[in-house]
């Protein structure tokens, strides 16, 4: 058993650099020409979402643009956002709520272990709440099963963290 390596596959994101990415928005959104009088608002809850309010559908989309850009600088994949519903709100406003994705699901989990056990009978995986262990005898096969990971495109961004 001492021969054995290993990592996690897992899906999270720094949550620090999103509040950065958020500030950051709400800075350009504040100073920019063209979004500085529509009375956007950019709220974040501490973990599970993001809400957007603002004059008009129009003026969400430039939002979230902007938004996106400084995600995408802060190096935040945009798979973690799960878009809702534009709808209206008060005063002529409309709001979108944006769901943030953290974790693997129990499905995909199921469906990234089958793929796993198809393509590399050598290699054992398990699932462990939110991420799966990844464990072999052979680090090239560990490096083999990244790589065909980071090759197919999933609904959530994976990471391999702890790798031994």
């Amino acid at each position: 058993m001492a021969n054995e390596n290993s990592f996690d596959v897992v899906s999270q994101y720094d949550e620090q650099e999103l509040v950065n990415a958020l500030d950051q928005t709400r800075r350009e959104v504040a100073t920019r020409f063209d979004l500085k009088d529509t009375k956007t608002a950019i709220e974040y809850d501490g973990k599970k979402s993001i809400t957007i309010l603002t004059s008009s559908e129009f003026t969400l989309k430039s939002v979230r643009d902007v938004l996106e850009s400084k995600m995408l600088r802060r190096n935040l994949s945009l798979k973690i956002l799960k878009d809702g519903k534009v709808e209206p709100a008060s005063g002529g406003m409309v709001r979108q709520h944006i769901e943030l994705q953290q974790g693997i699901s129990q499905d995909l989990a199921r469906e990234i272990m089958k793929m796993l056990r198809e393509s590399f009978p050598k290699v054992r995986a398990q699932i462990q709440g939110d991420e799966i262990r990844v464990t072999s005898k052979s680090r090239d096969e560990l490096q083999a099963v990244i790589q065909f990971l980071k090759a197919k495109d999933f609904t959530v961004p994976l990471q391999f963290v702890n790798y031994r």
